[in-house]
Order: structure tokens, then sequence, then C-alpha cells
């Protein structure tokens, strides 16, 4: 938290505006867009491919940011010094009384756009056909580096610095007990808090639980947690290129990821689509106008490197194995919906082992890394079923 705890940090509306100028740059650098040849192989083996990658800047070279901007500025966006960082946020009030405060954080190359479709019936289920019971305060936080968030200068920003500045954040907003719920880097950073103010957390919910697998786990696996491990040796191996390079030359990607249009949309669309769930029966994945409103936000917020940078900070901070993550236990109850198109499978076995209060684990059909650009109606339901008894009986997180 800040040094300064003797006056409340002051908390000021913030309405998204880009510059004219910078709207009229992009629309230039789009129309120069240089593109090598197409890849040498019938998929994307060798990355995203030419084709895909024309899609998306033709749909970016129509999008329209203005209209989206006005949309964007219907939801309450805010901006508070945190820890020496402005950090910007929704912050969408329930009309209920009763209404339960839920953090909400993001991941990469995600943004708060994760979890636009999720506001109102997490907010107002009344009005979505849900249960006043169900209501939740919505916050959402663009974390350091990411939207209209500061962009760090300084070194140290990792998920646990993170926690300490969204927990400051609770309690300017009046908020002393609430609900965390992330994926991605996001699941870094709930995991965080509901470790460092579990007194504070009325629950977990992770889309991406934070729990490896154990040396011995590789000897006798059952088929279902052998299917798992290779998955995530083959993403290791082969998908996880983009998070080394990040995670140790984040300034030398930054020059590219900042200057020009096409590589920061090849950088993010890769993973938009190698995360997320395309199978047509099941919606198609993260659709081509939902990355470029991503893609956009990180370009005219010029947060390609400080995005990156964040891989960086993260390595020198997280855990090393299994054994130092469950040496670093979350008490507090717990709730975990897996997506099959996840990256990160993840065995209950393993999570049991890391989170001692584990009352929930649902294995969903459908959807994948981006549940809230996917299938926000099943996140909704996932979220309301993982507190739905926590406001009256804290000590039973059931679904």
């Amino acid at each position: 938290m800040s040094g300064n705890m003797a006056t409340t940090p002051e908390i000021e509306p913030y309405p998204m505006h880009i510059p004219e100028r910078d709207l009229a740059d992009l629309r230039a650098r789009l129309d120069g867009v240089r593109l090598p040849e197409p890849e040498t192989v019938p998929d994307a083996a060798q990355g995203i491919e030419l084709d895909q990658l024309r899609m998306l800047l033709d749909t970016w070279r129509q999008h329209d940011w203005r209209a989206r901007e006005e949309q964007w500025n219907t939801i309450p966006h805010y901006r508070v010094r945190l820890d020496g960082l402005r950090i910007a946020f929704w912050h969408v009030r329930s009309p209920e009384p009763t209404a339960l405060p839920l953090l909400l954080t993001h991941g990469w190359p995600g943004s708060v756009l994760e979890f636009e479709n999720v506001l109102g019936p997490l907010s107002d289920p009344v009005a979505h056909g849900g249960s006043a019971s169900d209501a939740f305060h919505v916050v959402v936080p663009a974390l350091p580096g990411f939207g209209f968030s500061d962009r760090p200068r300084e070194r140290g920003w990792h998920p646990a610095r993170t926690a300490r500045a969204w927990a400051e954040l609770m309690t300017v907003l009046g908020y002393e007990r609430f609900g965390a719920h992330g994926g991605d880097w996001g699941a870094f950073v709930s995991t965080e808090l509901a470790r460092l103010v579990p007194e504070r957390v009325a629950g977990l919910h992770l889309t991406m639980p934070i729990a490896s697998p154990l040396p011995d786990d590789r000897i006798s696996p059952d088929p279902a947690e052998q299917r798992m491990l290779e998955r995530r040796d083959i993403h290791l191996a082969d998908g996880y290129g983009f998070g080394m390079i990040m995670g140790t030359r984040p300034q030398t990607l930054g020059y590219s990821l900042l200057d020009s249009p096409a590589g920061l949309a090849a950088w993010l669309g890769e993973k938009f689509a190698a995360y997320s769930d395309t199978r047509p029966e099941a919606g198609g994945g993260v659709s081509v106008s939902q990355q470029v409103d991503n893609i956009a936000l990180y370009w005219l917020t010029r947060t390609g490197a400080s995005s990156a940078r964040w891989y960086w900070e993260t390595m020198r901070w997280v855990p090393r194995s299994a054994e130092e993550e469950n040496a670093q236990p979350v008490t507090v109850p717990t709730a975990c919906s897996l997506f099959p198109a996840e990256p990160w499978p993840t065995a209950r076995r393993w999570a049991e082992r890391r989170y001692h209060d584990l009352r929930s684990w649902h294995e969903l059909d459908r959807g994948g890394h981006f549940p809230g650009l996917e299938q926000p109606d099943l996140l909704v339901s996932e979220i309301r079923a993982a507190f739905h008894h926590v406001r009256h009986h804290p000590g039973d997180l059931t679904r």
C-alpha cells in the first residue's frame, strides 16, 4: 500500500478519450503496413497465418474507435493513485443493497474488455433474468502497464505488489470484504489477494488455478492427468515462446509493438486464436471484432512494451516449482471453473495441495482462456454459483 495512509487517495472520473491525432496516425500506419510472404506450412505452426492477420488488419481499418469509446464511457470509469501509480478501473455499483463487492482481474493479451459483457448481469441480475441474491458491486481494474493505468517506470510491479494495491483500492471504495475472480495473470493476482488478506476475501473464483504437478505426479498419472501433462509439456515447448521473449527481452520486443500496428495485431491475435475454443459448435472463440477492440486499446494506450514487461517482472517473482507454490497455500474458500481450451490444464489433485479450502471444481464442455469474451453467459453462471452462499453462509462456498 502507499506509504501515506493519513489521507485517502482521491478517486477521479476518467472518461476514455484518445486524441484525434493518434487515430489519424493509426490510420496512416494501417494504410502503410508491410507484410511478409505467406507461411510455408498449411497451418499456424509458424505463427499467425498471413490470411488471418490480413483479416484482423482489414477489420481494424473499419473499426470505429469513437463509437466504441462512447459505449465504454457509459460504464463508470475512474483513476486513483495507489502505491505511486495511477490505476484505471471500472466500478459498477449494483442497485441491490445486499450486493457483494467483487473484484475482477484480467490478464494478457486481454484487458478490462474481457469483462465488458458480464458487468450488467453481475451487477443487476434481476434485469438479466437472475435473482437479486446474486448481485455484485463490480470493480474491474486495469493491471499496471495495461490500458489506461499508468505504465510503471520502476521495477517491482508483480502480482503480489498489485494484489496489495487492489486491497487498497477496495479499502478506498469502502469495501472491507469482497470476492475475487481471475484467469491468466488475474488468477495470480487474485490468488495473492487471498494469501495476503484472507480475512478480507470472502471467496475466490479462478478459471486458471495456480497449481502445478509435482515430480511424483509424472510417475503414475491416471489417463486424464496424463493428457494434462502432455498438453502442458507441448504448450511449454511449442506455444510459450512468446512468454520467454517477454520474460527476458520485453524492451526489445516493445519497440516493434509500439511502432507497428501489424506487429502488435500479430503478437496479440495469435494468442487470442490459440487460447480460445475456436470450434464452431462452441461459438468460434474470440471474435475478430473483440480481438480488434483489445488490440486497438493496447495500441492507443501505448502499452505493448509495458504489458510485455509484466512477464519480466513476474518471472523474477513467481515460485519456481510446484513445491514452492504449495509452500504458499491459500486458505480462502475457492471455486474453480475449468474451460476445455485452457492452455494450462490443471488436475484437481494438484490444486487441492495449494488451495486448502477447495469447495467447487467444475469442468465445462466449451470455452477457453477468455471466458468473458467467449462465453460471457457461462462465466456469469459460474461466478454466481461460486459466490451464491457467501453472503449468508461464509463457511459454505458450494455449487
